[in-house]
């Protein structure tokens, strides 16, 4: 034996609106799509716009008229005063415009702006009216104020305004009958009746404000539910393990999660949905399948091949359903779900296999005592054999028995891995472990002359259990000898850290092997050689999942000395404090 060593986690604000994540199925002609930037404004927004450009037409219009009339008919009462007047209501309404924003709480409250716009207009046109410029009636100008307190304000705000536009004509009418007192009653009646409408206008239009601020809240919030409950069925839909396409009616692909698109082959290429399922020869069978979906109306079943010249062919079990769309076919997609049949087959032996070995556990737990009974019956038995052929049947019982025996031990020992509960890691140091487990094995099998140990894990320690190591380095040197040749080398077991991580590796020149044996290589009761349980490997894997490793295989060495190797990554952990022997004392 050469020994060398070496040196080694959605919540959205109210108001504000959830963008959805890039998706595939983001991409689908009936989603609508999300506009880059800040969320659109609200109808009450659009509303305080319009409002704020009504104030600076009428004012401009005033301005206009006033001018006009000034100019034109030198003989009205219009002054350089009522100009002005109405050139600062142009001012006001332009800077208000300018410098102001629409309130964050429009149809509920309008309180701050309403010295700024409601009182201004209300000044401005009653002064106008008081004052009689021009011989104009500017009583209609005053819905302008009314239906802005009354569709952006509260109903208080509303109701507030309308009466004070009520005061504020009757208090013309009482004015004018003053000066001119026929025709008193006319005057107080038409001012009760045009305060009457605009009390009946600010309720109404209050009202209507109010459905509006209902209905444009409900659909906020359904407009968030709805993205949100499309970031969900996105997240879903591309994290399943099933292959999912949409597919329009002419086989052009929609969308195709990471599932779907690796079962057609493209996972890590440039290819982009949409794309046509016609543009690849081997998809022609999955475009043959939605034609008949589409043909028919009616969800389809079936098992397709693709043939693939890298990978093989993939078989695939597919099916499909249509979108919802009976009033308008046109628009209907059909959806494929994609399984791997290989993925499908391996589930059900998992079951049938953890079926069996419950059973196993059972049949073997009973045959431990009838094998112990044959094998002490066996040696008592073989003590008085004289003749050569009756001692070479007895050793045939005594050499199956105790292959019975094994196969037991191995079956109890699963079970046993599976049902314990694990305990915290204890720091082994790996090194001493493997010279300790090898050095036995080399003992007991007489190999001594076939194995090379390279320790390269200087004082590296790992989460795993002594007699759990040795276990799992004794199955595989044993799996080594069974197929290695009978060179000095022909088996070798190294150990190394590799970017801080411990490794165990076991590598023997045996011959490559088969394809089918290589696929379900950990697997319970899988083996080439008719004589084995085929579980030693599976009670490797089991160990090493145990202690937070992992266990491997692959095909390794090149020209006429290649190799199988099993490679065992651990778990490191700190190395122990002072006091715990360390392979180099025991060495020493």
């Amino acid at each position: 034996m050469g020994i060398s060593t070496a040196a080694p986690s959605i919540a959205a604000a109210p108001g504000t609106e959830v963008s959805a994540p890039q998706s595939q199925f983001s991409l689908l002609p009936s989603a609508e799509p999300v506009p880059p930037g800040p969320p659109p404004e609200s109808a009450f927004a659009r509303l305080w716009h319009g409002f704020m450009l009504a104030r600076i037409a009428t004012a401009l219009v005033l301005l206009l008229l006033l001018s006009t009339l000034h100019l034109l008919v030198p003989g009205l009462n219009i002054n350089q005063w009522l100009i002005g007047l109405a050139g600062a209501y142009l001012a006001a309404a332009l800077a208000v415009r300018a410098f102001t924003r629409a309130p964050a709480l429009l149809g509920q409250a309008f309180d701050p702006q309403w010295v700024s716009t409601i009182g201004v207009d209300l000044i401005a046109i009653s002064t106008l009216q008081f004052l009689q410029a021009g011989g104009i009636n500017y009583t209609p100008l005053f819905a302008l104020p009314v239906l802005m307190a009354s569709v952006l304000g509260s109903g208080l705000l509303a109701l507030g305004t309308a009466a004070g536009v009520a005061l504020l004509l009757l208090g013309d009418a009482w004015v004018l009958s003053l000066l001119l007192p026929a025709d008193t009653a006319a005057r107080f009646l038409q001012a009760g009746l045009t305060g009457t409408g605009y009390f009946a206008l600010a309720f109404l239009a209050n009202q209507l404000a109010a459905r509006l601020a209902r209905e444009e809240t409900a659909a906020r919030r359904s407009r968030r539910a709805a993205r949100i409950q499309s970031q969900v069925n996105e997240l879903v839909i591309e994290s399943l393990v099933d292959g999912i396409l949409v597919v329009g009616a002419r086989g052009r692909v929609h969308a195709a999660n990471p599932a779907a698109r690796a079962l057609l082959g493209f996972a890590g290429t440039d290819v982009q949905a949409p794309f046509e399922l016609a543009q690849r020869p081997q998809w022609v069978p999955l475009a043959k399948l939605a034609e008949l979906t589409f043909d028919r109306r009616q969800p389809q079943l079936s098992d397709v091949v693709l043939e693939d010249d890298a990978d093989g062919a993939r078989r695939l079990h597919v099916r499909t359903r249509l979108t919802a769309g009976q009033d308008r076919p046109a628009e209907s997609l059909c959806v494929m779900f994609l399984e791997d049949l290989r993925e499908m087959e391996a589930r059900l032996r998992t079951e049938k296999l953890a079926a069996m070995g419950r059973m196993s556990a059972a049949v073997a737990h009973e045959f431990r005592n009838p094998l112990a009974a044959i094998t002490q019956a066996n040696a008592l038995m073989e003590e008085d054999l004289r003749e050569p052929a009756l001692r070479q049947l007895s050793s045939l019982v005594r050499k199956n028995a105790q292959r019975l025996t094994q196969i037991v031990d191995e079956i109890l020992d699963i079970s046993r891995v599976q049902h314990q509960r694990p305990e915290p890691p204890a720091a082994l140091d790996l090194d001493a472990a493997v010279w300790a487990a090898c050095g036995d094995w080399m003992m007991q099998t007489g190999s001594a002359d076939r194995l090379q140990l390279t320790l390269g894990a200087a004082q590296a320690h790992v989460a795993f259990d002594t007699d759990h190591l040795r276990r799992v380095l004794v199955n595989l040197l044993d799996n080594g000898l069974r197929y290695a040749g009978r060179q000095p080398d022909s088996i070798r077991v190294v150990t190394q850290v590799v970017a801080g991580q411990a490794l165990l590796q076991v590598w023997s020149d045996g011959a490559p092997l088969d394809p089918a044996v290589r696929s379900h290589l950990f697997e319970p009761f899988s083996s080439s050689q008719s004589r084995s349980s085929g579980l030693g490997l599976f009670i490797c894997r089991e160990l090493c999942e145990r202690h937070g490793a992992a266990i491997s295989y692959r095909r390794t060495g090149g020209g006429p000395r290649e190799g199988n190797e099993f490679a065992v990554s651990f778990t490191t952990l700190p190395r122990p404090l002072a006091g715990t022997a360390s392979f180099a004392t025991i060495a020493a």
